[in-house]
């Protein structure tokens, strides 16, 4: 059903990957992430098994360790070094997946993106998929070879906790949050330790798992539509996402990136940075 997408190209199947292993420009991201209270080790994980030739990007790691914020986004000259280091170069396909199916991906394709990086997808359904279909794993540790690569920071695919706070008089954008309804509702504890209940006044709600089937995959491109609408969301207008922390407003951003929309970006503190006592309001 990828035809009923605006851009099918941000997403690649796992007979497509199959296919195109050997691919001297394909570069293969695992970008397996676990939130601090999962306790799962997403590089143990990793070193296990990982899809041949996968590299692993650190999504903790490489991040602004400035900042007492959890994986914010870097300067462009530390993702430039790190995902050098990584044998990623200028001209690459890169190819992300993760652990979960469709979850921390997301992120990183988004994390790509903000920093100049034109072709590069996520695997639909993620390693659950691709090992449900017996597909070859491999624990060998990668040996890459140091590329270019050229980190131009697009800021207009990212906003600030002061650009919210702007946001609440002008309207002008609007606030999609990628958490459970729970959350969303103060009706669940937050997970993020010390953060206060509920969300940001005006916001939206559209938990990220409605935009997945059961195996992890996208729903189509129509029924990916109908989700945003029934959120309240206007296709037509300009859309910022949040969530925890970053990660799953990516999967909110790819899902609108996939039916044609043009003006996103993500809220990189989100609720990890808005939901902390301060200034900044919250509605239950």
């Amino acid at each position: 059903m990828a035809g009923s997408y605006a851009h099918p190209e941000y997403l690649v199947s796992t007979d497509w990957l199959a296919a195109n292993l050997a691919q001297p420009d394909l570069r293969i991201v695992d970008a397996t992430y676990y939130l601090p209270m999962q306790n799962k080790n997403a590089r143990a994980e990793y070193d296990e098994r990982h899809i041949p030739g996968a590299i692993f990007f650190d999504i903790d790691e490489i991040a602004d360790s400035t900042v007492d914020l959890p994986h914010m986004l870097p300067p462009p000259e530390k993702f430039a070094s790190r995902v050098r280091r990584l044998g990623i170069g200028d001209g690459n396909r890169i190819v992300v997946y993760d652990g979960t199916g469709m979850m921390s991906a997301a992120r990183v394709w988004w994390m790509f993106r903000v920093f100049g990086a034109k072709d590069v997808a996520v695997l639909d359904g993620g390693l659950p998929k691709w090992l449900s279909e017996g597909r070859p794993v491999e624990d060998l540790p990668p040996n890459p070879r140091e590329r270019h690569f050229s980190a131009r920071l697009d800021n207009t695919q990212v906003r600030s906790k002061g650009q919210l706070i702007a946001n609440l008089t002008s309207h002008r954008e609007q606030v999609l949050d990628a958490r459970s309804s729970g959350r969303f509702n103060a009706t669940e504890p937050e997970l993020w330790p010390g953060r206060r209940p509920g969300h940001i006044p005006g916001s939206k709600n559209l938990p990220y798992t409605q935009l997945l089937r059961p195996d992890q995959t996208f729903h189509d491109g129509d029924t990916l539509r109908a989700k945003f609408a029934a959120a309240g969301i206007d296709l037509k207008k300009p859309v910022v996402t949040t969530c925890g922390s970053g990660i799953t407003a990516s999967v909110l951003a790819l899902g609108l990136a996939l039916v044609g929309h043009r003006d996103i970006a993500v809220y990189d503190g989100s609720w990890a940075e808005w939901g902390l006592p301060g200034d900044t309001p919250v509605e239950p």
